[in-house]
């Protein structure tokens, strides 16, 4: 893979005006080795570390398929849920999930609508992130219902029995809001793929490669008109798709929010789990892309800018988290109501899940506040180990807010402890086998970096590209 640079020095117009700023493609890199360079993890051989990630990967989805179907043959008894708590690690996984899969749709969408350039090389990864998080979620609701085969009750059409749906459950709305974000969120991923697809038909040598790729490129040829009909297409989407963000997420804060437990009736909680979704999410693109970044050589453009940049949106997402939980002990005193005072003293002092509260409020507030200083947020090292500890505090968060709030109810007499059986881990485990499985499936055949947009950042791209380096030659020369 040839290593060129630009013959002609790129200039940004920010710096002939006199502003310098830190180019999102480092050492000048043409645009043939943007291609070659992208284009060359899908056409070469895979390294070592992604067969030695990819064959325990697939070993941790089969363990997830086992115990689907013994699960399914047994019944949901197996799990650890008992009475009072009925919702376990299931629900807690479900919306651990759906969480992570928000970072794509808002780093492609909304960062799209408000002109964030940099957003080019992360988010063709955020998005199919999002894709596979969604499938990993979808998996876990479906079955605590016992008979999954029964799910297309879910779905609003006319049936034999005249089984009507509820609709003023809020489990409904999950299901009609998840499955739409889901949908949108296939249709933006697959129509921003569409360029480089066709980058990828062109340069394949291979008949069956050259013949899918054409098939899924759908004839793209990149004259105008069709990149006039690609760009309102993919505005309008990112506009669709920016409502989703708030909309997903809250929704499902409102299965907890509706109800009269202490510890979930409470009106923070959509905000509180958006802020917390994106944070979350946001922390996994960072895991996954810090890895790929060194193993590809993408250092040029994934650059440490884009590291940076996401490290202030992980600081400032985490911060509003923290606030929300202070905030939430401020409301359970300031209600005067003692049985929600009393839920969050058996969270944070008394009860048997404290360790959880502790764990969950040091991963999500404190560990992020290094990322206020510089050398932090440009140590990679420090980032990779803080993002996990981010990862690790979510999935805490989802732990406290649910088992802990169903374990101590009312009565002191309902009272119950839950601790997840081991069909209930190897479910987790195996969906994190699946994950990666789809993950590392999308790099090996599909553009990890979506070359078209990083190329349309270039200072080459602008129209006006040759009049800035007149500009700055003539500065240049009266400066002499």
């Amino acid at each position: 893979m040839a290593d060129t640079k630009t013959a002609n020095t790129a200039v940004h117009p920010s710096e002939a005006e006199g502003v310098v700023r830190v180019p999102l493609v480092l050492n000048n890199r043409s645009l043939g080795w943007i291609t070659d360079r992208i284009c060359g993890i899908v056409e070469n051989r895979q390294p070592f570390v992604w067969w030695v990630l990819f064959v325990p990967s697939v070993a941790l989805f089969l363990c997830l398929v086992f115990t689907l179907v013994y699960l399914v043959s047994t019944g949901v008894g197996v799990w650890g849920m008992n009475q009072p708590v009925a919702w376990g690690w299931d629900i807690v996984n479900f919306v651990f999930w759906i969480g992570i899969g928000h970072a794509g749709t808002l780093i492609s969408a909304i960062l799209f609508l408000t002109r964030q350039k940099w957003r080019t090389s992360v988010n063709r990864a955020s998005e199919a992130m999002t894709l596979f998080a969604v499938m990993c979620a979808g998996i876990f609701p479906g079955f605590h219902v016992g008979r999954f085969w029964m799910v297309w009750f879910l779905a609003p059409v006319p049936n034999s029995n005249a089984i009507w749906q509820n609709f003023k459950s809020p489990l409904l709305w999950d299901v009609f809001a998840v499955s739409t974000y889901f949908t949108v969120s296939v249709i933006f991923w697959y129509i921003g793929l569409i360029p480089d697809l066709a980058t990828l038909r062109d340069r394949a040598k291979e008949k069956l490669p050259k013949m899918l790729y054409g098939f899924f490129a759908l004839g793209w040829k990149g004259g105008n008109r069709q990149w006039r009909h690609y760009e309102m297409a993919y505005l309008l989407l990112a506009a669709l798709s920016t409502p989703l963000v708030l909309s997903v997420h809250s929704v499902v804060s409102f299965d907890f929010a509706t109800s009269i437990i202490p510890g979930w009736h409470t009106t923070i909680f959509p905000p509180y789990f958006v802020a917390g979704a994106i944070f979350g999410g946001f922390a996994m693109v960072l895991t996954l892309m810090l890895p790929i970044r060194k193993l590809y050589g993408l250092e040029d453009l994934f650059t440490a800018k884009h590291v940076d940049n996401m490290a202030k949106i992980i600081l400032l997402t985490g911060t509003i988290v923290g606030y929300a939980y202070i905030m939430e002990l401020f409301i359970s005193y300031y209600s005067a109501n003692a049985f929600e005072t009393d839920a969050f003293h058996m969270r944070m002092l008394s009860g048997p899940y404290t360790w959880a509260y502790y764990c969950m409020f040091f991963c999500n507030v404190i560990a992020p506040q290094v990322f206020w200083f510089h050398w932090a947020r440009h140590n990679l090292w420090m980032v990779f180990v803080i993002v996990n500890f981010v990862n690790f505090g979510m999935w805490f968060e989802r732990f406290v807010i649910i088992p802990t709030s169903l374990a101590r109810d009312f009565l002191p007499g309902q009272w119950g402890e839950y601790s997840p059986s081991w069909v209930e881990k190897l479910m987790f485990a195996g969906s994190f086998g699946l994950f990666l499985m789809l993950f590392l499936l999308f790099i090996r055949f599909l553009p990890v970096i979506a070359g078209s947009e990083v190329k349309g950042v270039l200072p080459e791209s602008d129209p006006h590209f040759h009049d800035w380096k007149k500009l700055r030659e003539k500065r240049r020369g009266a400066v002499q």
